[in-house]
Formats: structure tokens, C-alpha cells, sequence
């Protein structure tokens, strides 16, 4: 008979402990910070074009590096070559970029088959979750200096 006043005891004791133990919930994100205010979509990083100051392309976003706690640190910039053959990426550090939303508009200078060297205008029909392209203060011959990113670091 004792056993089963002891076990009863246990059993209460242990449905008083239970809301103790239990861990609290983290509350859901409300309407308003699960919005995408503020936030780009990291997928339309990828392929961004990078100008310079003086407006010249000076290559395009391959990847962006992210750290153990879930920040990026840099982005991997194809530079050089032409059409994709003979480019080499090296990585800058993301906080070095700078983001326009604005198309980039033409310097006046021409290419060796005589069109102008701007970026293509994107239209949408909402607010847009990316950026139209980078901003990185160097020049091409400065970013093919750089030594080649390995992903394997």
C-alpha cells in the first residue's frame, strides 16, 4: 500500500515540476518584421554586375561567403577575361561594397563596337528586393591584381 501512495506522490510531483521544465517558445515574427522591408533576397545577390566609380563594370557577383554565425563576410567577384572565359574570382569584403538601386548611367564612353557602356534597366512591377548593382572603388587592372580566391580556405 505504501508503494502506491509513493508513486502517486512521484506522479503529482513530477506534473508540478513539468511547466518548470518546459522551454519557452520564441515568439513568431510579427506581420511586420517578417516582411522583406529592408532585406534582400541573397539568390538576386548572386549575378549582380560591380561597377567602379567611373561607372566601368568591373565584374559580377559569383557567391557570397558566409560565416559560422550566419553573416557575409565577402563576395566572390568574377573579374577579367571575356564572356566568361579566362575570368578568376577574388573575394572583397561584403561591408566594402557599397548598393545602388538606380541603373547605372552612361559615362559617355563607348565600347570597341560602339555602344555605350551602361548596365540594362530592370523594371518590376513592385517594390524590389535586390539592388540594381555594386559599387567597388577599384579598377579592373587593381582587381586583377588581387590574388586568386580559393574556395577551399
Amino acid at each position: 500500500m505504501l508503494s502506491k501512495y509513493m508513486a502517486a506522490a512521484l506522479f503529482a510531483s513530477a506534473l508540478i515540476a513539468t511547466p518548470a521544465l518546459a522551454q519557452t517558445p520564441k515568439p513568431a515574427l510579427s506581420a511586420q518584421s517578417a516582411s522583406s522591408a529592408g532585406l534582400w533576397q541573397g539568390s538576386k545577390l548572386i549575378g549582380t554586375n560591380v561597377y567602379n566609380d567611373q561607372n566601368e563594370k568591373i565584374g559580377s557577383i559569383k557567391e557570397l561567403m558566409v560565416d559560422k554565425n550566419g553573416n557575409v563576410d565577402s563576395a566572390v567577384i568574377g573579374v577579367g577575361g571575356f564572356l566568361g572565359v579566362g575570368e578568376r574570382d577574388v573575394a572583397v569584403k561584403f561591408g566594402d561594397l557599397k548598393w545602388s538601386n538606380e541603373p547605372v548611367k552612361s559615362n559617355g564612353s563607348t565600347t570597341g563596337a560602339g555602344t555605350t557602356n551602361t548596365a540594362p534597366t530592370k523594371s518590376s512591377s513592385g517594390p524590389r528586393t535586390y539592388p540594381d548593382h555594386a559599387i567597388y572603388n577599384a579598377s579592373k587592372d587593381q582587381l586583377n591584381a588581387m590574388p586568386q580566391f580559393d574556395y577551399n580556405k
